[in-house]
């Protein structure tokens, strides 16, 4: 019998498996494997040992067996063509932790985390963590060594809701702190003072560092669908109100809405990638974000 790994880039099929490492490989080998099924992507992914053959490359390097098995022609790739720099900064705050399903912000960023790891070191680019709430918990700079999954996954399965958030001077802080150039993921819910957020990202643009914001969102953050009077409760400062949803469900919609367009807007001037996703979407649509973004990267 055999298997459609695709089933995978289903966040609640990935949480069924026991272990991230598992978890990451699955959604990674899913990916590749909807990709070579779809043509609609206009992108394919090629690894460390082989790219595309393009313009100015030499015929020699070509790889003749690799042709006679997929009918297109790719080069060999030798690692100094493939020294991209990633962090990635991962919102680990109380926030986060919000579910309306089975899984919660915090869980859906981990496996997203997880799944760029393993494609990054599968094609020999380099990449680390930044865990952080009010202050960042855990920094773990880029290496491109295989073994360096381990290090970084065992980071992201013990990921635990941390206190209230401070995104801006926690990237103002790695802003500092990065020195070489490369690409700069964040991933966050971006609950927090948008103007504050958004001057952080442009001291990373001002340094001359990509950087692409996964901005996730659980969607009932977005839809507010209760049909009965719900008490709220805010996950970082406890305080809480008594409502009837529908009477203020416009009000909500329209303003988170806005809320998002600020970031969209601010983004698209910083040339900065913004990507929105629930945390019952596809991992694919943040693994084609980050791959389109590398593309342009070369």
């Amino acid at each position: 019998m055999t298997i459609d790994k695709r089933k995978y880039l289903q966040p609640e099929m990935v949480a069924k498996l026991n272990n991230l490492s598992l978890r990451a490989r699955m959604v990674v080998e899913g990916y590749i494997l909807g990709l070579h099924k779809s043509p609609y992507h206009g992108f394919s992914v090629e690894f460390a040992e082989h790219r595309a053959y393009g313009p100015g490359d030499e015929i020699r390097h070509i790889d003749w067996k690799l042709f006679g098995k997929t009918d297109r022609y790719y080069v060999k790739q030798f690692e100094e063509e493939t020294n991209l720099r990633t962090h990635l900064l991962l919102d680990t705050s109380k926030s986060m932790s919000y579910r309306s399903g089975k899984i919660s912000k915090l869980e859906y960023s981990g496996y997203l985390a997880a799944a760029l790891t393993y494609l990054m070191l599968s094609q020999q680019d380099a990449v680390g963590l930044v865990t952080f709430d009010t202050r960042i918990s855990k920094f773990i700079p880029p290496r491109s060594t295989p073994a360096y999954l381990n290090t970084i996954l065992t980071q992201l399965d013990n990921l635990n809701p941390g206190k209230n958030t401070d995104i801006g001077p926690v990237l103002h802080e790695m802003a500092e702190r990065i020195k070489k150039r490369g690409l700069i993921i964040l991933i966050s819910d971006l609950l927090d003072r948008p103007e504050s957020i958004i001057e952080g990202l442009k001291h990373f643009r001002h340094n001359k560092q990509e950087v692409v914001v996964f901005h996730i969102l659980d969607r009932q953050e977005q839809q507010f669908n209760f049909s009965t009077r719900t008490k709220f409760r805010d996950l970082e400062t406890g305080e809480t109100i008594t409502t009837e949803p529908w009477q203020i469900q416009e009000n909500y919609t329209n303003l988170i809405a806005k809320f998002q367009n600020f970031y969209r807007q601010h983004c698209r001037d910083q040339n900065i990638d913004y990507i929105s996703f629930f945390t019952d979407e596809s991992l694919d649509l943040a693994l084609n974000g980050y791959l389109q973004k590398r593309q342009r990267l070369g």
